[in-house]
């Protein structure tokens, strides 16, 4: 998969509806999210999904990408996702794809750590 492809589809996981989300997670899949249970499995990454608002638009920047092997890839990122009515949401992100049959890709791991904001000094 060439990396803008790469890009189009991690973008797509923040924003695309439950269905795609749901076509994109290997049901092997395991997921380390800000919230509990923080530890989750492909399939209780997609019911958590299924069940939140999604992101109306997601900025990806600081994007890295390696191949380590045919048919592996693992790609590090910062994301910053917005939706109308909370504050944006941002987060450093590792994905890792394996290939399934030509141009078939599902996600194996995802982690996210919540950027820390500064607090202004009183």
């Amino acid at each position: 998969m060439e990396d803008a492809r790469i890009w189009s589809f991690e973008e797509s996981l923040w924003t695309a509806d439950a269905e795609h989300y749901r076509a994109s997670i290997d049901d092997e899949c395991l997921m380390v999210l800000p919230q509990p249970p923080f530890v989750m499995s492909g399939q209780q990454a997609v019911e958590a999904v299924s069940s939140t608002p999604r992101w109306s638009s997601v900025e990806l920047s600081e994007r890295q990408v390696k191949r380590p092997q045919e048919g592996l890839i693992v790609i590090a990122y910062h994301a910053r996702a917005e939706r109308e009515g909370v504050q944006p949401y941002e987060a450093h992100c590792t994905s890792v794809y394996r290939r399934l049959a030509h141009e078939e890709w599902r996600v194996v791991q995802h982690q996210q750590t919540p950027r820390l904001m500064a607090h202004p000094k009183a």
